[in-house]
């Protein structure tokens, strides 16, 4: 676990199915986690520096140990409506919709193109962009990358689409960018974003 500001911690643990290190945030002052793994430091440390009390997911596949802090800790389970069918079975969840403001204050943007619930989760109070899928950063690379085209239905639509949305959400006001997978940017995130969907790769 690390502060990366103020209030805001980010760790990595590794996914069991995908078999690679993802990226969690918590957001401690509003008791917020997004797209959370249990951390090395387990439910303990959480107990004691402070209980979440929501979960925010960033797309239906996201949803990682939810669970197991909803047992914990009673944490109410957030995502996108669109997204919904995939976690049937798995947990009580609490729908919202597109341009909702969440709990924390978090506010949701669509941005579709690589799956219909792909959500970027924008906080203001941290001036901080969270993504899912859309925008990555892998070990070792180059910056900022898209998943590999064999994960997409139409490789050149999906990057399109992507690329109108990134770019109509640079119109927030953001600095730190947070990724699922990958390192979060914690200073200079929009320059990186603005020059990722300017990219012609």
């Amino acid at each position: 676990m690390r502060e990366i500001s103020t209030g805001l911690w980010h760790w990595t643990a590794r996914h069991e199915h995908i078999g690679f290190d993802v990226s969690s945030y918590y957001l401690l002052p509003e008791r917020v986690l997004i797209d959370p793994m249990t951390p090395a430091e387990g439910h303990e440390w959480f107990e004691s520096e402070g209980a979440p009390e929501h979960v925010l997911l960033t797309n239906r596949h996201h949803d990682r140990h939810s669970w197991a802090f909803h047992d914990a800790f009673g944490c109410a389970v957030h995502c996108v409506r669109n997204g919904l069918h995939e976690l049937e079975g798995r947990g009580p969840v609490e729908p919202f919709d597109f341009g909702e403001e969440l709990p924390g204050g978090v506010v949701a943007y669509e941005v579709d193109a690589i799956c219909p619930d792909e959500t970027a989760l924008y906080i203001p109070s941290r001036r901080a962009l969270a993504c899912a899928d859309g925008v990555v950063q892998w070990p070792g690379g180059d910056g900022l990358a898209f998943v590999p085209d064999q994960l997409m239905d139409n490789p050149e639509q999906t990057k399109a689409g992507l690329r109108n949305s990134y770019t109509r959400l640079l119109d927030l006001d953001f600095d730190a960018l947070l990724l699922a997978h990958g390192e979060p940017l914690v200073e200079r995130g929009k320059d990186a974003l603005r020059a990722f969907v300017e990219s012609p790769r």
